[in-house]
């Protein structure tokens, strides 16, 4: 591997050597193929790949093996983070970012703002070379700033078709013209594009466009608006949390099916937006025991941010509360009309601590409506389906890459038993709940 400023401090978390072969004995499987849970198994992961699936007293033990007790604990598919931001590969806050997504059973991360740093990182991690999730990245933005024309536009898109970066990330403020630029060149050269839904553009022009997915519900409160009422605007631009009085609960199933008709994902974010816009006080959130593990002054930060947001004169918090109420209906009528939802929840942002942050999103889909295995899949077997590998991961099945997570409780009872980690499976590297707690500890403040 190229030897840089950034891979050399990469190289310090680089995966420890591990067994051939791992097996988790007596323990319960929870597929994610259907929403049954196959009990009392034997595992085998070997060379990283799922080899056996069967019954505790018909799977002979490799010899060599490491043996897990599975007794009364269930084994299911690590969790994607579908929208995830991923320092730059210099900084020194990777190692952290990186870390609390392990220990937190995510196995993948779609990095929603690339930099030129990520394509090393993501194929460093891709060898080996680096212990991280599986990383799929976006080039850098797509927005008002750093577009300047519809030519402009397309000459982007190429060169981060290029460069080798996975998929195109839309921001804010481009123009009409600019999009549709984006989305017919993208379509040329094979790559998707997706995030969020300028205000120039709107839902309806996204679907028809092919947008890969749609990140925080952006644009769907505009949808919902009378044929009278002036869409533009938003409390802060935070989408549509102005206007969410105005919204018609009825046009949601339309929108729902329209969405589902043009095979469009969404990534709600809802833990970002209902974190952001409730009227929950700053120090609450920020006495959260997962803060501890972020930076005091990026909490402080978060903080200061939200503090702003509840504090302004334009904030009501009837109308937040409305908004929220609306999402959470979104949500499920999407998930009704068959509309594909993929698990994310934009951390780092306001007071979501990567790893930490997904789990409260699972709980947050839950609230809205879907069923524990609902919101499961939207982190696991949808993710998989999205990327086109599900022949490779997204489940616990033979063949499949090892990524995988032991909890301690039976998570289609409880969406709260994900928080209840007894240990983590890495592309078949085993991190055990005592790994997981030093690795946590390495980032504990003593100052929470």
């Amino acid at each position: 591997m190229k030897t840089t400023a950034s891979t050399v401090g990469l190289l310090l978390f680089s995966f420890s050597s591990f067994a051939a072969s791992t097996v988790f004995v007596n323990v319960n499987v929870v597929p994610m193929g259907t929403d049954e849970i196959l009990h009392e198994r034997t595992v085998v992961v070997t060379d990283g790949v799922i080899a056996v699936i069967g019954k505790v007293d018909e799977v002979p033990l490799p010899d060599d093996a490491e043996v897990v007790d599975g007794t009364d604990r269930y084994l299911m598919p690590g969790l994607a983070e579908m929208h995830g931001h991923v320092p730059p590969a210099a900084s020194e806050n990777l190692e952290r970012i990186l870390s609390l997504f392990i220990a937190n059973g995510v196995t993948t991360v779609r990095g929603m703002l690339g930099e030129p740093g990520h394509l090393e990182l993501r194929d460093a991690i891709r060898r080996r070379e680096v212990r991280g999730p599986r990383l799929i990245t976006s080039g850098p933005s797509f927005n008002g700033q750093s577009v300047d024309g519809p030519k402009h536009a397309s000459e982007m898109v190429r060169r981060q078709q290029a460069a080798g970066y996975d998929f195109l990330k839309i921001h804010p403020g481009l123009s009409r013209d600019e999009f549709d630029a984006i989305a017919a060149t993208a379509d040329e050269a094979g790559i998707p594009f997706a995030g969020h839904v300028p205000e120039d553009v709107g839902v309806e022009a996204a679907l028809d466009a092919g947008i890969a997915s749609i990140d925080h519900l952006d644009g769907y409160m505009q949808l919902l608006l009378p044929a009278d009422v002036d869409p533009s605007g938003g409390f802060g631009g935070f989408f549509g949390l102005l206007i969410a009085g105005a919204a018609l609960e009825e046009r949601i199933p339309a929108v729902a099916r329209a969405t589902a008709d043009a095979g469009v994902w969404n990534v709600p974010t809802e833990s970002l937006f209902e974190h952001v816009t409730s009227p929950v006080p700053p120090e609450e959130l920020a006495d959260w025991p997962e803060m501890k593990y972020m930076p005091a002054e990026t909490v402080r930060q978060w903080e200061q941010r939200k503090a702003e947001i509840i504090g302004d004169p334009n904030y009501d918090p009837e109308v937040a509360a409305r908004a929220a109420e609306l999402r959470r209906k979104l949500i499920v009528a999407l998930s009704d009309a068959g509309a594909g939802l993929l698990l994310g929840s934009d951390s780092p942002q306001i007071f979501n601590v990567p790893g930490f942050a997904l789990h409260r999103e699972l709980e947050y889909l839950v609230d809205a409506g879907l069923t524990p295995y609902q919101a499961l899949a939207t982190g696991t077997v949808n993710p998989a389906r999205f990327f086109g590998l599900s022949a490779s991961v997204g489940a616990v099945q033979t063949g499949l890459e090892a990524d995988l997570i032991l909890l301690d409780d039976n998570p289609l009872d409880n969406i709260e038993a994900t928080r209840r980690i007894h240990g983590v499976m890495l592309r078949g590297e085993w991190i055990s709940r005592e790994d997981l707690d030093q690795l946590l500890e390495t980032f504990a403040r003593e100052d929470p």
